[in-house]
């Protein structure tokens, strides 16, 4: 098992798992999240030669692909590495078999065939439970890593299983449960929890979220929530204050769409919930390209992918207007005066859906709040945009800080 971040030292190169990044020669290579989910499955297994079928499953998810796109990944992960296919001193051809990294690699001190983090083996989900909230609704939850407690809050498009072979959202959970025992759960009516639900009240968001802190043994707990969890997180600390250590709240708002801009809001939540209607899960639909420009601007074709493949694996396009309607008509603008614990609060500069004037404001409002902003256009964090890391850094280290 590992303790610390999951990096693996080979040739002259630098794979910081944690981080998702890339080091050769003491300088940052840029891959695509499949070429680094190559590198990743063949330094976790170093020595080894890894089967196609297994690069297609970890790498693709299984998905059938060409060999055109196979042999185009695997180039590049040479050329990342500084290596090629005539000479193969680092990632060597076994054909007809697979691939094998034969460069003599270290991780963390560790043999890399000890595997990937506790609770995570070989990129696939931990055991993922149900538990029951005060309606009656079934919630899917997890736990994975070791350490103080953190729960990652429930939001729009997540899959309990999906997510650990996301491009998005893997990156993110690896750096949580590096130094926590992360607890995740679906929202309620989306991912593996039961879609046919009580109502989307905040107040329903919040009895999910007791739910799964009992189930999980949570008794006093930190927080990590984004966008429209930010303001379950801050109603849930409302109401059990004694059980909330602290919170990192990122790209959040004190009132939806609908509530802080009225007639206007409402119009263009009106008009997002159309699209939603006609393109959810459809690649190249008009949909697609407004989700992508919107939420993340900077996303890779291949976390687009991703992200569209995810939308009817977590929820009917019925689902997803019900919560956007929802979500639009939050506020908790009476709440954050009564906050007690500390917060972190991070927002972009150029997030198009959650305005940046709404992080200020929560920080404005919340009695004990660090704020701290980002030169970022993307709502949905994503790990090659420069702040990224930069962000998840001041996280770790107002979350490693003892309670004020």
């Amino acid at each position: 098992m590992f303790d610390g971040p999951v990096e693996y030292r080979f040739a002259d190169c630098v794979l910081d798992c944690a981080r998702h990044r890339l080091f050769r020669a003491g300088r940052e290579v840029h891959v695509e999240p499949q070429v680094f989910a190559l590198l990743a499955l063949l330094a976790r297994r170093a020595g080894e030669v890894v089967p196609r079928d297994e690069i297609v499953q970890a790498v693709w998810g299984g998905r059938i692909v060409s060999e055109a796109t196979i042999s185009a990944r695997i180039s590049a992960a040479r050329a990342a590495v500084g290596d090629d296919g005539r000479q193969q001193r680092v990632i060597r051809t076994v054909t007809r078999v697979g691939l094998q990294l034969v460069a003599e690699t270290s991780c963390n001190g560790a043999s890399p065939q000890d595997g990937p983090p506790p609770g995570v083996p070989n990129g696939a989900a931990p055991d993922i439970r149900i538990a029951q909230s005060a309606d009656g609704t079934g919630i899917a939850w997890e736990v994975t890593g070791a350490g103080p407690p953190l729960l990652r809050a429930g939001h729009w498009l997540s899959h309990l299983e999906l997510d650990w072979r996301s491009p998005v959202w893997r990156p993110l959970l690896d750096r949580l449960a590096r130094r926590h025992r992360l607890a995740c759960y679906d929202q309620r009516g989306t991912g593996l929890s039961e879609w046919a639900c009580g109502p989307l009240t905040l107040d329903a968001f919040v009895d999910d979220m007791a739910a799964v802190a009992d189930a999980a043994g949570l008794d006093r707990f930190a927080i990590h929530a984004v966008s429209q969890s930010v303001p379950v997180a801050i109603a849930f600390a409302v109401r059990h204050p004694e059980r909330v250590s602290r919170m990192v709240l990122i790209s959040g708002f004190v009132q939806g769409s609908v509530v802080r801009d009225r007639a206007e809001g409402q119009q263009i939540t009106e008009t997002f919930l159309k699209l939603i209607e006609g393109g959810w899960g459809q690649p190249g639909s008009a949909f697609i390209r407004a989700f992508t420009t919107l939420f993340m601007p900077d996303g890779t074709p291949e976390q687009i992918e991703s992200f569209t493949r995810m939308q009817l694996e977590s929820a009917t396009p019925a689902r997803a207007v019900e919560l956007r309607r929802a979500i639009g008509k939050f506020d908790i603008g009476d709440l954050l005066g009564q906050v007690r614990c500390p917060v972190l609060v991070g927002h972009g500069h150029g997030d198009s859906v959650q305005p940046f004037a709404q992080g200020q404001s929560l920080a404005r409002g919340l009695p004990d709040a660090r704020f701290m902003a980002f030169d970022s256009r993307n709502h949905i964090a994503l790990p090659q945009d420069p702040e990224w890391d930069r962000m998840l850094a001041a996280a770790e280290a107002f979350l490693a800080r003892a309670a004020d």
